[in-house]
């Protein structure tokens, strides 16, 4: 097996976190009342219980780098994540950093941001 590093990320009420992964293409790989982790490919998003959250005041976030940034941003757009600079959730297409790197970012329900990154 080689070494694996996942995010642990928030969520106020795992249904709608599943629901919501589920139309980007993420799988349930595991769930029960104090975890869940959903799988995309390679990627794997893990989840813990946090029913108080407010999302505008969340400071969790992960990169998600991926091999077809394309891919994954066609299925943002289809699941209608709004294109955004408020509201939760949200959507910031990619565009070319000062370093030469492509990058997206999601910001799903409980305000966790999830930037998008081209390998």
């Amino acid at each position: 097996m080689v070494d694996l590093a996942t995010p642990n990320l928030p969520a106020r009420d795992f249904d709608a976190t599943e629901a919501f992964y589920g139309k980007l293409g993420f799988t349930r790989s595991w769930r029960d009342p104090a975890w869940m982790i959903l799988v995309r490919g390679d990627l794997r998003l893990e989840f813990f219980p946090y029913p108080d959250l407010d999302p505008a005041t969340s400071s969790f976030g992960s990169c998600l780098r991926v091999d077809d940034l394309d891919a994954l941003v066609s299925a943002v757009r289809a699941a209608d994540i709004p294109e955004a600079r408020t509201g939760f959730p949200r959507f910031h297409p990619p565009r070319r950093e000062s370093w030469g790197g492509l990058v997206g970012a999601v910001i799903d329900l409980d305000g966790s941001l999830l930037r998008l990154i081209q390998n």
